[in-house]
């Protein structure tokens, strides 16, 4: 009996597995979407979705600078779920107010508001997935319509994903990597027969996609000013594969004279440089610094330099990877010529130790108030002009390369979506930035549609209860109660 009751145990509980697999299946695909990563997600787009944040705000000095709730978060999330691609969100909530995904191996980069030819337009970079430090790809312009108006790309070789600069001249400033052969036996214990990666930058007329402008990395920075150490039994050999990275150059802008400010992350320092001859005036940070650094001022592996008005300088400061320090931080030096001394002025603390091994940025708000971007740690704060915590908000399961804070006004080409379910209409218009209220809208025909109900915006999707009517629709309403756009059902 024992003999003949094992084959048959064993299909029951096969049948068993089998039917808590189907229902958990059904559980996970069904038509909620259960299975789907941590995210937000919306009836009237289900093809969109948009990473959830948490965001825990700090109790605000007296008499710190206002938050100026209007200007959105950006972000290009990467390296995690749901989605891949630039998102716009609400500062206050974590609500996208605009989601572009990206497919395949493509992923965004260094996504903010810029200005080109005297209107404001959101910047990209767009490329598929190295894992190598840089890309490999080109930059987009859309304007306020969500309307790709241009791509810029360097020549010779494609740009790379670590930033772009417009200037008012409609020109942009991009970097390009490029794998030269080199004698590495000087560098450590490099082969003489090595090769490095060599960084170009780059000066490009937008419009006409002339090169104006350029700047070898090799030319003016001496190679054994790297950080980095090569070897056979080392992480870098300087193999054809496994090239030295002498510089990794991740950012340039411009200085308030004109000239450029470029930061070369593997030699931890600031290079100032002239617009026209490309010679180095002064070398700030480093093995090699013109400065002596003051107290604790020294920053390693940083990124995303910038002067601002005041004559300061920001960064962010990884301190990491390798770690040097104990947290990553955002820094404001202050230069003084004269005596060539760094200070900091002020630095830009995480709520709680945080170590930044790649990426990061540091922005400085038309308000005063400084905007962080952790980089590989998912997180974005913002802070008084003196360094007080205002809040601190996490990007659940992925990462953005920089975040910024910018004010912004979206108005869509395309009409918004509605999508009614269990008699509600949800109604959403992806990158709608002056929609106050929504009027839901219900009868016969266009014609003889009455008002159902009138409900303040509630994020990227709005919903309220509808009749079982033909014609359903919901009208976008702005501050003044002027429609803006229809969604028919």
């Amino acid at each position: 009996m024992r003999i003949e009751r094992v084959p048959i145990l064993a299909v029951c509980l096969g049948l068993v597995l089998l039917a808590l697999a189907v229902t958990a299946y059904r559980y996970y695909s069904g038509p909620e979407g259960r299975h789907r990563p941590p995210g937000q997600y919306f009836v009237s787009r289900p093809d969109l979705s948009a990473p959830k944040i948490k965001l825990t705000e700090y109790q605000p000095p007296t008499g710190r600078a206002a938050t100026a709730a209007t200007d959105p978060v950006f972000i290009a999330p990467k390296e995690g779920e749901p989605m891949t691609g630039p998102v716009i969100l609400d500062a206050d909530d974590g609500e996208p107010i605009w989601i572009h995904p990206l497919h395949d191996d493509i992923r965004a980069f260094d996504f903010k508001v810029q200005r080109y030819q005297g209107k404001p337009v959101l910047t990209w970079f767009q490329g598929p997935d190295l894992a190598l430090g840089y890309g490999q790809g080109k930059y987009v312009l859309m304007d306020q319509s969500y309307r790709v108006i241009a791509t810029v790309n360097t020549k010779g070789s494609l740009a790379d994903h670590h930033g772009m600069t417009l200037t008012d001249d409609g020109t942009a400033l991009m970097i390009t990597y490029r794998e030269v052969p080199y004698d590495l036996s000087d560098i450590g214990h490099g082969p003489e027969d090595g090769y490095l990666l060599n960084q170009v930058v780059q000066e490009v007329d937008v419009a006409t996609g002339k090169v104006l402008f350029t700047w070898n990395a090799l030319n003016h920075i001496p190679v054994k000013q790297t950080e980095i150490k090569v070897g056979p039994k080392l992480e870098i050999d300087g193999s054809e594969d496994n090239p030295l990275d002498f510089a990794h150059i991740n950012s340039v802008t411009e200085d308030s004279d004109g000239d450029l400010l470029i930061s070369g992350r593997n030699t931890s320092a600031v290079y100032k440089v002239d617009r026209q001859t490309g010679h180095i005036e002064w070398t700030l940070g480093g093995k090699a610094s013109d400065f002596t650094m003051a107290g604790n001022s020294e920053f390693v592996w940083q990124h995303d330099v910038h002067r601002q008005p005041d004559g300061t300088i920001t960064l962010f400061d990884n301190e990491a990877a390798p770690q040097v320090g104990p947290e990553s931080r955002g820094l404001r030096l202050g230069l003084d010529m004269k005596s060539m001394t760094a200070r900091v002025v002020t630095q830009y603390l995480p709520p709680e130790e945080r170590v930044a091994a790649s990426q990061g940025s540091v922005q400085v708000r038309r308000n005063g108030n400084v905007f962080v971007g952790w980089g590989k740690e998912p997180y974005f704060s913002e802070y008084t002009a003196d360094g007080d915590l205002l809040y601190d908000a996490r990007v659940i399961d992925a990462q953005s390369y920089r975040a910024h804070r910018q004010a912004w006004v979206g108005n869509p080409v395309e009409p918004p979506d509605i999508a009614i379910k269990k008699g509600k209409a949800y109604v959403s218009w992806n990158g709608a930035t002056e929609v106050s209220a929504w009027r839901f809208m219900a009868g016969e025909d266009a014609a003889s549609a009455q008002e159902v109900s009138t409900v303040l915006s509630a994020g990227f999707e709005t919903s309220a209860e509808v009749p079982d009517a033909p014609y359903i629709a919901a009208q976008a309403l702005d501050d003044e109660g002027h429609v803006l756009a229809t969604a028919v059902y």
